[in-house]
C-alpha cells in the first residue's frame, strides 16, 4: 500500500496543486485521489484484493499511474510490463509471476490479452475466469483463478529485468526499499514539492518508475508524462513548463543537441539526468552549449535503484559519486558491489541467481551475507570517490536503457533454419543510439528481412538486430 499511502499524504498537503500532467490533461492531487478511489472500487468488484499481483501492460499514460495507485490502495502488488515484450519473454514472465489480473490495451482492435502459458503439471493453457472492460476506457482486465497465497507477500511492486542469459527476472521491491530509494534521491538531487518532473523513460522501466512515479508521489512533485520522444515536442515542454528534473537516456540528449534552432533554457535548478547507457562527452558538451544545462550522468539498476550521480555534471566519463545512503565498492576483477536499504533482497523467475556460483563466489545478481549486492558491472573508483563503469562481467549490454543478453540474440538467430551461426554485438549509431547488429553465416540463400522478421516474432523489439551482416566464415 506504499504508493497509495504517499498519494494520500501528498493530497492532504498539496490539495489543488498539479499532480499529473499528460498533454492537455492534468489532475490535481485531490482529483487524482478521487479518480484512484473509483478505480479501486471497480477492481474490488472484480475480486482483486490484498496480496494479489496484477500486471499493467501500459506505456506513459495517466492510466498507468491511476491504476497502479488503485491497486496499491487494495494492497495488491503492481507488476509493470513492457507492452512490446516478445512472446517468449512474456510466457516466461507470466509463468513466474502468479498474476490475479492482467491489464492490457486492445491488440488489432480485439480484446485479446496474452494467453497464459502452461502451468507446470497442467494439460492445457490456463484461461481467464473473466475479461472485463474498465469503465470509460479501452483497457481490458483479464482475471485468473488464484489461490489465496499463490503470490509471495511483502512486495509493493515487481519490476522485470533480464538476467545474464537474457531470461526475464522479476525484482520484488518492498515498501522499505521504495522509501529508502526515494530518500536517497531526495537528498542527492534536492527534490522538493515544487519540482516539475518530465519522464519520457517508460514507467514500466525501473529508471522511469523510480525517477518519475516514486519521486513525484513521495514528495508531492508534479509529474509530466510523455510517450512520444520527439525532440521538438520535448523542448517545447521543457521551456513552457519549466521542467527542472528530467530523467532521460543519452540518445534523448543527443537528439535535443542536434535541433537546428535553440535558445538556452532559463531554469534555475535544472537536474537533467542520463542513465541506461554511457553518456558521451560529445553529447554532454553539445547539449550544454546549445541549451545551457549540464547533463548529470547517473548509475541506476532495477535491483539497487539509484547508485551514483555526477551531481555537478562535470565529467560524463564518470557516473559520479555514490548517492546519499548508498555504499559502493570494487571487488576482485573490478566487479561492482552496492549496499543500501534500497537494494531488493528477493527476485522471481527462471533467471533468479543462486547465492553462490559453483566456485563458491557470490553469483552476479545476488547478495552476500553482509548485504552487498553484486551488480555484474565492472568499474573502478578513484581517490575522490568517483565511480567509473567499464563494461560487464557477463555478455549483457544495454539498449534503450534495457538489458540485452547477446547470447540470447545469437540463440534466436541460430534457431532460424537458414542460419548456421551468428555473432551479435552492440554499436552506437550517431542518430539512433545503441543498437544490436548481427553477423551471420547462412546455410541457404535468404535476405536480411527474413532474419529480422524471425527475430521480431521471438524477441522484444529492443533486442531485435537492426542490421544483418552476411559472412562466409
Amino acid at each position: 500500500m506504499q504508493l497509495y499511502k504517499w498519494l494520500t499524504e501528498a493530497a492532504k498537503l498539496r490539495g489543488s496543486a498539479k499532480a499529473l500532467v499528460y498533454r492537455d490533461t492534468y489532475f490535481s492531487w485531490r482529483g487524482l485521489q478521487h479518480r484512484v478511489e473509483r478505480r479501486a472500487q471497480e477492481f474490488a468488484a472484480m475480486g482483486i484484493a490484498d496480496g494479489h499481483w496484477v500486471g499493467l501492460m501500459l506505456g506513459n499514460v495517466p492510466d498507468f499511474a491511476i491504476l497502479a495507485l488503485a491497486l496499491s490502495k487494495l494492497g495488491a502488488t503492481v507488476v509493470p510490463l513492457d507492452p512490446t515484450t516478445g512472446s517468449r519473454d512474456l510466457s516466461m514472465i507470466l509463468e513466474a509471476a502468479p498474476l490475479r489480473g492482467l491489464i492490457t490495451r486492445p491488440r488489432g482492435g480485439v480484446d485479446a490479452a496474452p494467453v497464459m502459458p502452461l502451468v507446470r503439471g497442467a494439460k492445457a493453457p490456463e484461461t481467464p475466469e473473466s475479461r472485463r472492460r474498465l469503465q470509460g476506457t479501452l483497457l481490458t482486465c483479464s482475471i485468473y483463478r488464484r489461490e489465496k497465497d499463490a503470490a509471495p507477500r511483502g512486495a509493493s511492486v515487481v519490476l522485470f529485468t533480464s538476467d545474464s542469459s537474457g531470461d526475464p527476472r522479476g525484482i520484488l521491491r518492498s515498501a522499505a526499499n521504495l522509501e529508502a530509494g526515494a530518500q536517497n534521491l531526495k537528498t542527492t538531487l534536492d527534490v522538493t514539492p515544487e519540482d516539475r518532473i518530465l519522464t519520457t523513460v517508460p514507467l514500466y522501466h525501473a529508471y522511469g518508475f523510480d525517477l518519475g512515479m516514486v519521486l513525484a508521489l513521495r514528495f508531492g512533485a508534479t509529474l509530466y508524462l510523455e510517450d512520444e520522444v520527439a525532440p521538438k515536442r520535448i523542448v517545447k515542454i521543457l521551456r513552457e513548463q519549466e521542467i527542472d528534473l528530467l530523467p532521460g537516456a543519452p540518445q534523448l540528449y543527443a537528439g535535443l543537441a542536434k535541433l537546428p534552432t535553440a535558445k538556452p533554457l532559463k531554469i534555475k535548478r535544472a537536474r537533467y539526468l542520463a542513465a541506461g547507457s554511457a553518456l558521451s562527452a560529445a553529447t554532454a558538451e553539445a547539449f550544454r552549449e546549445r541549451w545551457g544545462v549540464r547533463v548529470m550522468a547517473m548509475y541506476h539498476t532495477t535491483e539497487t535503484m539509484t547508485v551514483a550521480v555526477d551531481r555537478k555534471g562535470a565529467s560524463p566519463e564518470s557516473v559520479g559519486k555514490a548517492a546519499d545512503g548508498v555504499e559502493v565498492r570494487v571487488g576482485a576483477g573490478g566487479s561492482m558491489w552496492v549496499r543500501s536499504k534500497a537494494v531488493a533482497a528477493r527476485s522471481i523467475g527462471a533467471g533468479r541467481p543462486a547465492k553462490r556460483s559453483p566456485g563458491g563466489a557470490v553469483a552476479v545478481g545476488a547478495l552476500d551475507g553482509e548485504g552487498w549486492f553484486r551488480t555484474g558491472d565492472l568499474g573502478r573508483i578513484d581517490r575522490s570517490g568517483r565511480v567509473f563503469l567499464a563494461g560487464r562481467e557477463d555478455d549483457l549490454v544495454k539498449v534503450d536503457g534495457k538489458r540485452v543478453a547477446l547470447g540470447e540474440v545469437e540463440g534466436c538467430l541460430e534457431a532460424f533454419a537458414k542460419v548456421k551461426s551468428a555473432k551479435a554485438r552492440v554499436i552506437t549509431d550517431p542518430l539512433g543510439g545503441p543498437m544490436v547488429v548481427a553477423r551471420v553465416v547462412v546455410l541457404s540463400k535468404c535476405g536480411a528481412e527474413e532474419i529480422i522478421d524471425h527475430c521480431a516474432r521471438n524477441l522484444a523489439s529492443y533486442k531485435v538486430p537492426r542490421r544483418i551482416e552476411f559472412s562466409e566464415l
